[in-house]
């Protein structure tokens, strides 16, 4: 016997996990516990969907944030930096010197130049190179 994908069933899981790109450690976490529970149980052809889906949001979250390399974005650095070291916005506002250019920084509308990158470096205690592309 073959199962049969029911969308009405996959969408009951997406409304009940609601899955979304993943931006955060608490995020990442959460979806870990899903698939973990999961990954231990014979699944419907739905829940395989579901799984398939929050193992791509996972691998996109940790290649992006636990993998960075020279060809990041350095924006994207700068955001993993803020994450893990529980500072805000407002402090970069502090080392930076106004809300719009952190705002246009953040939202990759402005590149990092090397004055900055020196300043978030020692922000941080990191090498400068790492907010340069």
């Amino acid at each position: 016997m073959t199962l049969t994908f029911n969308p009405d069933k996959y969408k009951k899981l997406l409304t009940a996990y609601l899955p979304k790109l993943i931006k955060s450690e608490a995020e990442n976490a959460q979806a870990l516990g899903i698939v973990e529970d999961l990954m231990h149980r014979q699944r419907t052809p739905e829940e395989e969907e579901l799984y398939q889906l929050l193992i791509t949001l996972i691998e996109k979250f940790e290649k992006e944030y636990y993998q960075p390399d020279q060809h990041n974005n350095p924006g994207s650095m700068l955001l993993f930096m803020l994450e893990q070291s529980e500072r805000s916005r407002d402090d970069l506002v502090a080392v930076l010197g106004t809300e719009h250019l952190v705002d246009n920084i953040l939202n990759g509308q402005e590149k990092i130049n090397t004055e900055q990158a020196r300043k978030l470096g020692e922000f941080f205690h990191v090498e400068s190179s790492l907010f340069m592309e």
